[in-house]
């Protein structure tokens, strides 16, 4: 084998092998729930987001709450242990239901995106989306879904 053929072959396997464990590690599952629907909105587990990681406990940073009562799902993002934000996943565009992606919310139809609390960071979309309070009692979490 020639030198120029070597470090071309053995410089796209690493860049390959980087990527991909790049990849894996920047991989978080996302987590769908149900929760409790009832008259004023959802309740939610906050144990939802722990997860067992090697070497202790850890937390997802978002969740999915999907009802069949409900439209559209929501995300719940968890800044902190007491600090939440809960967004319809209706894209304020032209209404098609976004994508989670780690801190983001993204629309599949026209590329619009939004961060973790509803903001525009992209168009087309010109409008935030519709946010729900949340509160934390306990070990619960509820979304109120009568304030947006």
């Amino acid at each position: 084998m020639h030198r120029r053929d070597f470090i071309s072959k053995g410089c796209s396997a690493c860049i390959a092998g980087t990527g991909l464990s790049m990849l894996f590690t920047a991989c978080q599952s996302t987590r769908y729930i149900s929760g409790t629907l009832n008259k004023n909105g959802l309740i939610v587990s906050a144990d939802e987001f722990k997860i067992n990681r090697k070497g202790g406990a850890g937390h997802l940073s978002f969740i999915i709450v999907r009802n069949e009562a409900l439209l559209f799902p929501i995300y719940v993002y968890r800044f902190s242990d007491t600090i939440y934000s809960a967004v319809w996943m209706k894209c304020s565009h032209q209404g098609n239901e976004l994508q989670a992606s780690g801190d983001y919310l993204q629309c599949p139809a026209h590329g619009s995106e939004f961060n973790n609390k509803g903001e525009v960071t992209n168009g087309p979309a010109e409008r935030n989306l519709k946010i729900f309070s949340v509160s934390k009692n306990k070990s619960e979490l509820f979304i109120d879904l009568r304030k947006a």
